[in-house]
């Protein structure tokens, strides 16, 4: 399965098994979603500056709480599978809110 096909399979499996489609995602604002995803297709932690960001800060900061902290349960490739299911997952909810 290539990449494409990897992300789709997951949004897939997203909305069907978890139940997060179009009316569970318009509950996360303030890019929570986005965040999520950071927080998934992160390899490790970023230093820049003098400054470390963690993938757990990213997670952190969507408020979510602790049990959908996944990351370490998933391999790199299902990891950004995932990242980018979230992404398309955002970018379907704002296409919904602005009407586009």
């Amino acid at each position: 399965m290539d990449g494409t096909e990897r992300i789709a399979a997951e949004r897939r499996r997203q909305i069907e098994a978890e139940g997060f489609g179009h009316e569970h995602d318009a509950q996360h604002q303030d890019s929570e979603l986005a965040f999520a995803a950071c927080y998934y297709a992160m390899p490790c932690m970023i230093r820049e500056g003098g400054v470390t960001i963690a993938p757990d800060r990213f997670f952190q900061e969507t408020g979510w709480d602790e049990q959908w902290a996944k990351r370490d349960k998933k391999g790199r490739i299902q990891r950004l599978a995932v990242a980018g299911a979230l992404i398309a997952a955002e970018i379907d909810r704002l296409r919904r809110e602005s009407g586009i």
